[in-house]
């Protein structure tokens, strides 16, 4: 996903929202780079991030299908979110997740109602430290 010209990743097993979590960013602004599988190389000190030719623009519904949706990318990633892992702090210390040799600033899920509201805002204006 990318918003306000900063991407993010989100990882975790089948099942954990990530699909979720790009219909909930996608209706606040968001706009897709990948769905499913993502290809990532490093481009100097940046991960890069784009879709598989055969899956760009698609976007899975669980329960309602395969969705269109306008691509976004190849696009820089500048934070991971990880849907299999769960914050056991109210204010969690800052954590990063090692991409391709790259420390990315890291939120730990689950997908609940108020996550991506705070990882949008989170990509639009930083965290406070």
């Amino acid at each position: 996903m990318v918003l306000g010209g900063r991407g993010l990743l989100a990882v975790g097993p089948s099942g954990s929202g990530k699909s979720a979590l790009c219909l909930d960013l996608m209706r606040h602004g968001a706009r897709l780079v990948a769905d499913d599988r993502v290809r990532l190389w490093r481009d100097g000190a940046a991960v890069m991030a784009e879709a598989p030719a055969s899956l760009r623009g698609l976007v899975e519904a669980r329960g309602v299908g395969i969705l269109r949706a306008e691509p976004a990318g190849p696009a820089r990633i500048d934070m991971v979110v990880d849907l299999g892992l769960a914050e056991d702090q109210r204010l969690p210390p800052w954590r990063t997740r090692a991409v391709l040799g790259i420390e990315l600033p890291l939120v730990l899920g689950p997908f609940t109602p108020h996550l991506s509201a705070a990882l949008r805002q989170n990509l639009l204006a930083g965290r406070a430290e």
